[in-house]
């Protein structure tokens, strides 16, 4: 131990003698390590860290699986009303419950004269058992509040008791108003706990096997009961749902065979976000590896220069073990103080990818550095200083002791072609990196330009919730769509106003249309549908391409009519004018307009894209389907100004209030929040993949200057005599520089290889793209080629200072 505290102390000597070096080493370590402790994070809070519920290995849910019939796919765990009670009711292995679409939807509550706009998820009895949650105050739903025109009833989240209820204890058994009806309080949730939707308020779902559970609308979620196995659920899962499954093979070609099967709750909840969180550990692990070759070449450059240092003390009695054991002081010293430098790196470059991601983007409560992260980091850390000392200490091997002692030794030609390797495998890291960022880059860029389809110059939108008992008449919602528009349309400045259930840039309601005549006469198909106002298509200036737009005598007493997208006429009445060709319960084609991109709802995996559409007059929705659709949609306002408006959100809003003072806007959005709400994730992939695509460029250029740097300060003498002799610096400065150059190149070539198998990986996140996409990878040759440049010529600049006959005095 006391040999251990001299060393120490000695290594602390040492880095206090070079804070250069140190502090370059420190920083390197901080960035990479950084990156890395953030990035796990993530990757731990998706995969690793135990969801917050009881024995969460217990929990699941229930996956579709299609084999055979040349198609093979696992669908997602939604299911529809005939599936939820097979299993409800014949699946004794697992305590089951569902929700709606596993996500929570905007309501308003009322207290007193104050409105609230909230979160809402809509449950089924025993969700909160089979998420091991008991009520703070009251108790759970019950199974009569849970059956169709059941008892109303809600569970109020902690925060939303605390805060606008202020934590009264007495609400239990009161009637708020919720969605325009009065519930009874019925339990309050305690402090901290979360579910899988994370709503202010909870109501009984009431599920069934007609309308909304008519489709695939439940989200499962599943707990083993005591003393089963995972493997006798998915038994009696197919067994229950034999019957519904053969009906599903149907749906399918030849040979197709469905099946059931369950997964971890975590797994399922994670499944989308997993491979792309994955994707970034590799890269985050790739800024690691850069790191530590470059510092291995900082730390092997120091060590050459304490060659004389070495060989004294080697004459002096040290063994060549006890120098290396001092190397490997030094070392861990670096990487802790590094490693510690990393996690408060880490910890503010999860806040700042934390706040990169929109409300309820990741389907976890919390993103905390626990335990595991901060073993992760030690273990890095530990793990750099073997992988960057390792080279450097077995230099220490072939001192030449006779030579380090005449203070003749000089970086050999090995020794310069051992960094130049290291330097071109930092480069060709990098250059997977620049490749994997530039066809993100080109993905984004591909995506938002494409033809919208409509003028997005202009227009604010503003989104109120219709999930309210008054507007399941059709009069009355006739009526606040008019009174309201009418009023916005007096605001100064607006030209246009408008209601539609969905806009360009969103997933529309996608329902079953079929043909009363044409080429798919007698044929039914899933289509996207929107309900418009009179002047939606005005508004937003979509093109008719054909027939009229709707009209104010589109009424609930006229002829039902349509307006369908090119798309839609391309498809389903190729080569023929669909206007004036008859849909399913006599509903007219009046017109054709021109194709928006939405978010898809049918076939496509593209983030936006234009799918088949059919447009109907709100006017001739009839309330059982508005009633339906306003629990999934939150219908927009729409209004088009030539000029800007000083404050026209309020404006808008008391154009509302004069309709209907109880409805407040839950948002405003331009058009060009929608496109990048759609393409969210696309952003967020670019602005990580290019901040490490960068950081990587950095430790590369580093080390490309680091390298010719420490070739000009060991060849001082030489270069004084070269220029003596009659070289140019200019050809000096070439050949010096040649040796990065030559590096860069090495790993520009290598990378280039490494990028055509890595980048494969990508093919599932690219549109309009290809993954050998010319002018992303002529960007990144463009790009080293220009990091060369610099990181060469900065060092090398040095020659031009040098006085040869000041160099020959001094040898």
């Amino acid at each position: 131990m006391s040999t251990f505290g001299q060393n120490l102390r000695f290594a602390l000597r040492q880095l206090r003698r070079n804070p250069g070096f140190t502090a370059t080493v420190i920083l390197t370590l901080a960035l990479s390590i950084g990156a890395n402790t953030a990035i796990f994070s993530l990757v731990n809070a998706l995969m690793l860290r135990s969801l917050p519920y009881p024995h969460p290995e217990r929990m699941g849910t229930i996956f579709m699986r299609v084999q055979g019939g040349q198609q093979d796919d696992d669908g997602d765990h939604a299911i529809d009303g005939t599936q939820w009670e097979a299993l409800r009711d014949n699946v004794p292995a697992l305590l089951s419950a569902v929700s709606s679409g596993g996500f929570a939807s905007g309501v308003n509550l009322r207290a007193g004269s104050h409105v609230e706009y909230l979160h809402a998820g809509r449950i089924s009895a025993h969700y909160l058992d089979v998420l091991g949650l008991h009520t703070f105050l009251g108790r759970n739903f019950t199974g009569d509040e849970d059956r169709p025109n059941g008892p109303k009833a809600a569970i109020l989240s902690y925060n939303l008791w605390r805060t606008t209820f202020n934590g009264d204890r007495g609400i239990v058994g009161q009637a708020v108003d919720i969605k325009g009806e009065p519930f009874t309080v019925v339990g309050v949730l305690p402090q901290g706990a979360t579910t899988p939707i994370d709503a202010d308020l909870y109501t009984p779902l009431q599920p069934s096997t007609t309308g909304e559970g008519g489709g695939t609308n439940y989200a499962v979620i599943t707990r083993l009961r005591p003393g089963a196995t995972w493997q006798q659920a998915d038994a009696e899962i197919n067994r229950a749902w034999a019957e519904r499954a053969r009906r599903f093979e149907r749906e399918y070609p030849a040979g197709a065979h469905v099946s059931f099967y369950s997964i971890p709750l975590q797994k399922g909840e994670t499944s989308e976000l997993r491979p792309r969180a994955l994707t970034l550990m590799i890269a985050a692990g790739l800024i690691l590896l850069i790191a530590c070759a470059n510092l291995a070449g900082l730390t092997l450059v120091r060590v050459l220069r304490r060659t004389s240092e070495f060989a004294t003390r080697l004459a002096l009695g040290a063994s060549r073990g006890q120098i290396q054991r001092q190397l490997w002081i030094e070392n861990l010293l670096l990487a802790l103080v590094g490693g510690l430098a990393g996690i408060g790196t880490g910890y503010l470059a999860l806040h700042g990818l934390l706040s990169l991601l929109p409300e309820d983007f990741l389907p976890v409560s919390a993103v905390p550095l626990d335990l595991r992260v901060l073993g992760f980091t030690l273990a890095v850390s530990l793990s750099t200083s073997i992988l960057f000392g390792m080279l450097p200490v077995l230099a220490t091997r072939r001192v030449d002791m006779r030579a380090s002692m005449a203070a003749r030794s000089t970086a050999g030609a090995d020794r310069l072609r051992l960094r130049q390797m290291l330097i071109a495998g930092e480069v060709a890291l990098t250059v997977v990196l620049l490749a994997g960022s530039g066809l993100l880059i080109r993905t984004l860029i591909h995506l938002e330009s494409l033809p919208p389809g409509f003028n997005p110059a202009g227009v604010l939108t503003a989104k109120a919730s219709l999930d309210d008992a008054r507007y399941h008449d059709p009069a009355s919602f006739r009526r606040l769509v008019n009174e309201s528009t009418a009023a916005m349309e007096q605001i100064p400045g607006v030209q246009r106003a408008a209601v539609g259930l969905s806009l360009p840039y969103e997933r529309g309601l996608n329902d079953g249309v079929s043909f009363h005549d044409g080429p798919y006469a007698g044929k039914e198909t899933a289509t996207g549908e929107v309900y418009v106002s009179p002047g939606y298509f005005d508004a937003l200036q979509m093109p008719l391409l054909g027939g009229r737009a709707f009209t104010s005598s589109d009424g609930p007493d006229t002829q039902p009519v349509a307006i369908v997208n090119q798309t839609f006429a391309r498809k389903f009445f190729p080569g023929i004018n669909p206007i004036g060709h008859t849909l399913n319960k006599g509903m007219v084609i009046v017109g054709v307009v021109a194709d928006v991109q939405v978010t898809p709802g049918l076939d496509s995996n593209d983030p936006i894209t234009s799918e088949e559409t059919i447009y109907v007059p709100a006017a001739q929705v009839d309330g059982k389907l508005l009633a339906l659709v306003h629990i999934w949609f939150q219908p927009s306002w729409i209004v088009r100004t030539a000029a800007p408006v000083g404050n026209l959100s309020g404006q808008m809003q008391r154009a509302l209030a004069s309709a209907d003072p109880g409805l407040p806007f839950s948002g405003f959005y331009s058009m060009n929040d929608l496109l990048a709400k759609a393409l969210t994730m696309q952003r967020i992939e670019v602005a990580l993949l290019g901040a490490m695509a960068g950081l990587a460029l950095l430790l590369s250029a580093v080390g490309l200057g680091a390298l010719v740097a420490n070739m000009v300060a060991q060849r001082t003498r030489e270069i004084g005599i070269r220029i003596a002799l009659g070289s140019t610096v200019q050809g000096v400065m070439a050949h010096v520089a040649g040796a990065g150059i030559r590096a860069a190149g090495l790993g520009l070539i290598g990378g280039l290889g490494l990028s055509a198998i890595a980048l494969r990986s990508l093919r599932s996140v690219l549109y309009g793209v290809r993954v050998y996409d010319a002018p992303s990878l002529l960007m990144v040759v463009g790009v080293l080629a220009l990091v060369t440049l610099l990181a060469t010529a900065l060092p090398t600049a040095r020659i031009a200072r040098i006085d040869p006959a000041q160099t020959l005095r001094d040898e």
